[in-house]
């Protein structure tokens, strides 16, 4: 069952679009007053075809009034309804020379007016500084079409508004990022109170437990004593466990928004068809002991899921080989390596060692753990493993997972 954790948090972007909400109320209302009381250069009503304008005006205030819920989001603010918008702003500049026509000779607003910004700006929001240039170059070229012959003042006021808009978009795709690196890094620190939390009703009651269990079974010997050493071993690889750091994985969803207000995060077991990346550290964490050390990057170790369970398995079974084959008594090492290129996982034991030619013997016996069991396991996910064994000086296991071959292998089994 997945814990589930709801972080809610403001988001960045809410003021924007209440702010746009409002621009586009009172602008639409500016440009309906400046129609009724606005005169032209010589002092008279500024349209020729007053009802072009007003006809315009009228649809532009029921089209405002009436996508105000468009424009609360990111999530309700869709690329139809900004298409739709940019045609009715776009629509209302080509209409202005046909509702005046001195306003190709004379320097005065377009129909839409300053509302036209609105539109530029919902795609400046919705999108980054792409969309508003997108957006804006298409206002731009309706602008100076309308003029016939633009003038410096037509050609400041496209510069203004295209440079502004881009500069608004810039500013909103850097607030997303701040945004979702301070969820993520609060996130983190919930979890890493969680984990210190767990680490101390842990260390106060089940590592005393064992610790007390294996000074006992010590001191009083016989089968005790073998009950008090497992109780030792489950004791060094729960504290290892406690102290590594280690974290389930977490995968993140938001709503559409990309500045959502509300996020989720799910952590759970991987079940065995995600393919999502995982952390190789916390498949391979529980391996240590007091017989086994273990040594990992400080960092995520990312591979995808099946490869990395794969590698752990095949890391399972060099280490099933060093009980079986070098001891009871022989210790074991894991180390862990993030190469740029691959991952290297090397297991080494200070046993007796394998002499010559024995592993070709026991794969001709019949005998297919190294073959099947670790050699296969790589070859399946594109890696290698060498077996490096010199009598008297132990064995060392060294597996091998270049990166970019484990994801042109997903890709491949995805065909």
């Amino acid at each position: 069952m997945a814990k589930r954790e709801r972080v809610v948090r403001m988001s960045v972007e809410q003021p924007l679009w209440r702010a746009l909400t409002g621009y586009r109320v009172l602008t639409m209302i500016y440009a309906v007053l400046l129609a009724v009381f606005g005169k032209d250069h010589l002092g008279r009503q500024p349209f020729e075809r007053p009802w072009v304008a007003f006809a315009y005006l009228a649809f532009l205030a029921v089209w405002t009034l009436a996508t105000l819920p468009k424009v609360r989001s990111a999530a309700s603010c869709t690329k139809r309804f900004l298409g739709a918008d940019l045609v009715v702003a776009l629509t209302g500049i080509m209409l202005t020379p046909i509702a005046d026509v001195h306003s190709q000779t004379f320097d005065g607003p377009t129909l839409p007016s300053i509302w036209t910004a609105g539109a530029v700006l919902a795609f400046a929001i919705k999108g980054g500084w792409r969309w508003a240039a997108f957006a804006s170059t298409f206002v731009a070229a309706a602008n100076i079409i309308q003029r016939g012959e633009p003038s410096r003042d037509t050609f400041h006021n496209v510069l203004l508004v295209w440079v502004a808009s881009i500069a608004i978009g810039y500013v909103v795709e850097v607030a997303r990022a701040s945004e979702r690196t301070l969820a993520r890094a609060l996130e983190i620190e919930a979890a890493t109170r969680e984990r210190e939390r767990l680490a101390r009703d842990i260390h106060d009651s089940v590592l005393q437990v064992l610790a007390m269990v294996q000074r006992r079974g010590t001191a009083l010997g016989g089968e005790a004593a073998e009950l008090g050493r497992l109780a030792g071993e489950q004791e060094v690889a729960l504290r290892t466990l406690v102290s590594s750091g280690l974290v389930p994985p977490t995968r993140v969803s938001e709503d559409a928004a990309e500045g959502a207000v509300v996020r989720t995060v799910e952590v759970d077991e991987e079940s065995p068809g995600d393919e999502a990346p995982c952390d190789l550290r916390t498949l391979l964490a529980p391996h240590a002991g007091s017989r086994t050390s273990f040594a990992e990057p400080g960092a995520p170790v990312l591979l995808p899921a099946p490869a990395a369970r794969e590698l752990a398995a095949a890391v399972s079974a060099a280490l099933d080989n060093v009980r079986v084959h070098a001891g009871e008594g022989a210790q074991a090492w894991i180390l862990v390596e993030d190469e740029p290129g691959e991952v290297i996982v090397t297991v080494r034991d200070d046993g007796p060692g394998i002499p010559e030619g024995r592993l070709a013997q026991a794969e001709g016996e019949g005998r297919m753990g190294v073959a099947l069991s670790i050699r296969g396991r790589l070859r399946d996910i594109g890696g290698t493993a060498e077996v490096i064994s010199v009598p008297g000086q132990g064995t060392e296991v060294e597996l091998k997972v270049p990166k970019a071959q484990v994801s042109r292998g997903k890709a491949g089994s995805a065909r």
